[in-house]
């Protein structure tokens, strides 16, 4: 057991320090010693942080740290060390969730890149008019799913991720001009860092559903795009900075913005969003 002294009889002469020595011993000297004996702990006794990883995903994280020595040696790094470290993290958690075991989505970086990921929301409700529609999606496009893409700053996780709807074109379910999705946790106002990523996809699953998001059949996809996604997102933040109201007040949508029902409250806490360690 750890810092638990031995018994009296095994201790020797020689393990008994002399009173000068007391006097000499730095005041941590305890703490140094915790700490060592935690490094020493048997291999056996400890658990990796790889455990309940396939063997793809696995593959996946070791690409990830020989792409990020390979741009170390050639003096092209990208992100923040904060960030690297803690989207690494986010990443091993999602690979050993059962949402993502189960297919309730999936997850795959853009170009090999750690700050850019693409999201699939495979399963929705399915007493909802959205699994419905992405029945039918099926049917005449052969893709059941909506695409999001998450972007990532070198400030994460102080900072939100900039999430977008790629395809389908949706209409309802807080979905904003371009694809910019209106949620106040998706702002700096509304978001904290200890937010987990698969918190905040599932966030936004339920989220599409209560705003009764339905897919536009037919619809221009390119309507959808990264710049217009922005300029909607701008627009929302300078929304939420403008109004002088309470905080419970900020938790309403702007109707006419989001074009939610009038009187609709805002959906941010419709699933208890589960802190992630830091």
């Amino acid at each position: 057991m750890l810092d638990q002294p031995l018994p009296a009889e095994q201790c020797t002469q020689e393990d008994v320090s002399s009173e000068d020595e007391d006097e000499e011993m730095p005041e941590d000297t305890e703490d140094l010693d915790h700490y060592e004996m935690k490094e020493e702990e048997p291999a056996e006794g400890k658990k990796s942080e790889d455990d309940g990883i396939g063997k793809e995903n696995l593959a996946i994280l070791e690409k990830i740290k020989k792409n990020q020595r390979q741009d170390y040696l050639n003096g092209a790094v990208s992100g923040s060390v904060q960030a690297t470290d803690r989207l690494m993290k986010e990443l091993r958690d999602i690979y050993r969730s059962q949402s993502f075991k189960g297919g309730n989505y999936a997850v795959e970086l853009v170009n090999d890149s750690l700050y850019d990921w693409n999201v699939k929301l495979l399963k929705v409700d399915q007493d909802s008019a959205l699994h419905n529609d992405l029945q039918i999606l099926k049917e005449k496009e052969g893709a059941d799913f909506i695409l999001l893409n998450f972007s990532f700053k070198d400030n994460f996780p102080f900072d939100p991720p900039f999430v977008r709807v790629v395809s389908p074109v949706l209409s309802g379910g807080y979905v904003l001009g371009g694809g910019a999705i209106c949620m106040e946790l998706l702002t700096k106002q509304g978001w904290s860092s200890a937010y987990s990523i698969e918190s905040v996809i599932m966030q936004i699953s339920a989220t599409l559903v209560k705003g009764k998001a339905r897919v536009q059949f037919g619809a221009n996809k390119s309507q959808y795009s990264l710049t217009r996604a922005q300029q909607s997102y701008k627009s929302l933040v300078q929304i939420h900075e403008k109004n002088e109201v309470s905080k419970v007040e900020a938790k309403v949508y702007h109707p006419a913005f989001c074009k939610a029902p009038a009187g609709t409250a805002h959906v941010d806490l419709v699933l208890p969003l589960v802190p992630t360690d830091l």
